[in-house]
């Protein structure tokens, strides 16, 4: 049994994995817009950033991203500036997942973009849109529906890469019960934060069936 204060380290070890997760969605997915108006781009020069930008976080691991962060930054600016530069652990986490939830969330936004007939966008010039307006009046809202299912997947994948940070000494979940478990060589505990995690993927599962059972009607 857990006692008092290892359910309230639990409970706040959830709070950090929530936030995390909560946060790297939502600037991942503005981000994540603005890559897929890049790769999309007529603009070779736009092009090739966002490209490139797509190519580096989805190429590499994202372990790797969050040591670079946390580690290899700082090093990196005791060399070249005499001191170095940390962001606090979360913060540090959070920019990390953005980044990377950013390059595939950009690759989602780009092929539901680019799955809406092209007539759209040629009707919507003739009636005297720019390239903008037709793709934030037009394009978007029709591809949205599209996008529900993978940013879903998207967001469950996010919350489980989580427990990552557990690698940098951030008291999330994961790393909460693991302290527990060495403490008191109890294996239990791990069961114990199986079942948050499946608890909250649960809901994100069961809340955009939902939405996209709503939207579907309009199919």
């Amino acid at each position: 049994m857990l006692t008092t204060p290892q359910v309230m380290a639990m409970f706040q070890g959830t709070i950090v994995t929530i936030q995390l997760t909560v946060v790297a969605i939502i600037a991942g997915i503005m981000l994540g817009v603005v890559l897929a108006l890049g790769r999309i781009s007529k603009s070779r020069f736009l092009n090739s950033i966002t490209w490139f930008y797509v190519w580096v976080f989805r190429g590499t691991p994202l372990l790797m991203q969050l040591f670079i962060i946390v580690y290899a930054i700082p090093l990196f600016t005791l060399d070249v500036f005499g001191a170095p530069v940390r962001l606090p652990l979360l913060v540090a986490a959070a920019v990390a997942y953005s980044l990377n939830s950013a390059a595939y969330l950009a690759e989602i936004f780009r092929a539901g973009i680019q799955s809406i007939d092209k007539g759209q966008m040629e009707a919507s010039k003739a009636l005297g849109m720019s390239y903008y307006q037709a793709m934030f009046k037009i394009i978007i809202p029709q591809a949205y529906r599209r996008l529900i299912p993978p940013v879903g997947n998207e967001l469950i994948m996010l919350l489980k890469d989580t427990s990552l940070v557990a690698s940098i000494g951030l008291f999330d979940l994961l790393r909460t019960v693991n302290q527990m478990s060495n403490a008191t060589g109890r294996w239990y505990y791990y069961i114990y934060a199986a079942v948050v995690y499946l608890f909250l993927t649960s809901i994100v599962q069961l809340g955009f069936e939902r939405i996209e059972k709503r939207y579907s009607i309009y199919d």
